[in-house]
């Protein structure tokens, strides 16, 4: 008899929830948007009722594409957008605030006076972060703050804190598992990355109680069953976690030191394997734990690209030159380079390795021969040479140069694309048959942790490649591409 997992794939926009077999076939596959909330400018809010009842009905809804009863689902796991937390009320599981968002810049005093008490380098220490409203320890702290009713009650252990994952598994559990997973609690500035614990020295300065915090567990394991909810019954175990990054780099079975993975989406995220070893960056990564199963704990660097399926958004909806994303590649296609032109996709600033805030987007380049379509070209290569810009810092911080190249994400889609990073990266780029890898890597882990997959030889046996490129540009042309990009970049 067959044995389905169901991977929650719980995003910033909306909430996928994918039915997989035991031989890793889509049995059905269904997605629900749910309201951004932006109270001012620069804040971000998500009404928990509003992500719990997305993942109702994707949950629901794929059940239904399955043509599955909720009784054949084996096995749960969740992936979810990493920062994003909230607080609830233990005894009406009601929350007392809207969560707040990853992206919400709300704390940036809160960083700057925690940096103005000198206590960056401790935090990147224990860490591996770096002071920023990117990360929930200071979401935290700004809603304890509102109401000193909050903090009191806090302390006193009736409030519940968790990121997305810690939140749904509440939920489907009847609040009987108030855990997290050691991939998200590595992005709240409370754990220490080195003994896998929240720490007093960091929870002092955040002012967020112990009293409030999950249990922090590893990847695959039972954290709890369901009671029934929705399409559910009673009883399935709720087995594997991870933050939607470091879930990608396990779904593309990146599991030996140096192998890594870029998700092409809206920016670029890409995560490197670095093993046991927790390697502090040189070049402005951030280290971060990949996974934990059983005893044995993965740690990775981490780079983003800010600007990449975005880039090509701005080509379709602000220069009005494609009027569908996809259309981006045949109009490259149409010329047989750039003409010269570099487009440096700062339009949100310049993340690793350069770090950069103020710059801002730039083509340079252009002569009176110019065209759209080597705009269009040289767009999809900035996105690779920032790529390969933060995958150098990787090889650099590691002392080793990488390896194969794993790619997902929409843009992934885009063989241009690829082709041109893998030239620059001189490595193959290899692209799954599965670009779902964020959903693919919670199921893994749920399979794990249920007994559905007894290792991780099991599920390399399963992965599947679907087309792989290969770099064919000479090692002269290379270093002229890279040149003129540096140019750029310090114009930008």
């Amino acid at each position: 008899m067959s044995r389905y997992v169901m991977a929650i794939d719980q995003g910033t926009t909306g909430s996928t929830v994918v039915i997989l077999s035991e031989s890793l076939e889509i049995c059905g596959k269904a997605s629900c948007e749910f309201p951004q909330i932006y109270p001012q400018a620069g804040w971000v809010e998500h009404d928990p009722e509003d992500v719990w009842n997305s993942v109702l009905t994707a949950m629901k809804g794929a059940l239904e594409a399955a043509k599955l009863e909720g009784s054949a689902i084996s096995a749960i796991g969740i992936t979810n957008q990493r920062e994003t937390s909230l607080f609830w009320d233990r005894a009406t599981h009601k929350p007392i605030h809207n969560a707040i968002v990853w992206q919400c810049r709300r704390t940036a005093d809160i960083c700057t006076e925690l940096k103005g008490e000198g206590l960056e380098p401790l935090y990147k220490e224990k860490t591996g972060l770096v002071l920023d409203p990117y990360f929930s320890g200071t979401k935290a702290r700004w809603v304890l703050e509102q109401d000193e009713s909050w903090m009191r009650r806090a302390r006193a252990g009736e409030l519940a804190f968790g990121t997305i994952d810690t939140y749904l598994v509440w939920r489907l559990s009847g609040g009987q598992a108030h855990v997290t997973d050691v991939s998200n609690a590595s992005r709240t500035l409370m754990m220490d990355i080195h003994s896998l614990a929240w720490s007093d020295e960091l929870l002092e300065p955040l002012g967020v109680p112990r009293a409030v915090l999950p249990e922090i567990r590893g990847n695959a394991e039972v954290y709890g069953h369901t009671v029934p909810t929705g399409p559910l019954p009673a009883g399935i175990p709720i087995a594997g976690m991870a933050g939607d990054q470091q879930a990608a780099l396990f779904g593309q079975a990146c599991f030996q030191v140096g192998e890594a993975k870029c998700t092409y989406g809206t920016g670029a995220f890409l995560l490197v394997n670095t093993g046991s070893e927790v390697v502090p960056s040189q070049q402005g990564l951030l280290t971060t734990v990949a996974w934990r199963l059983g005893d044995t704990t993965t740690y990775a660097l981490e780079g983003s690209v800010f600007i990449a399926g975005a880039a090509v958004q701005w080509l379709r909806d602000e220069l009005q030159i494609i009027d569908t994303s996809p259309e981006v590649e045949a109009l490259a296609a149409s010329v047989p380079d750039s003409g010269g032109v570099v487009f440096v996709p700062a339009l949100a600033g310049l993340g690793a390795p350069h770090w950069r805030a103020d710059a801002r987007g730039m083509i340079w380049g252009l002569t009176r021969g110019s065209n759209r379509a080597h705009i269009a070209r040289a767009t999809l290569e900035g996105v690779a040479f920032m790529t390969h810009d933060v995958l150098q810092s990787m090889s650099d911080d590691l002392g080793r140069p990488l390896g194969t190249l794993k790619v997902d994400g929409g843009a992934s889609m885009n063989g241009l694309l690829m082709q041109f990073q893998a030239d620059l990266l001189q490595s193959q780029i290899v692209r799954p048959e599965m670009i779902e890898t964020t959903a693919l890597g919670a199921a893994f882990l749920a399979g794990l942790g249920a007994g559905i997959w007894s290792s991780t030889d099991d599920i390399l046996g399963v992965w599947r490649e679907d087309v792989h490129f290969d770099p064919n540009m000479n090692d002269v042309t290379r270093q002229q591409h890279l040149e003129h990009w540096y140019k750029a970049v310090a114009m930008a």
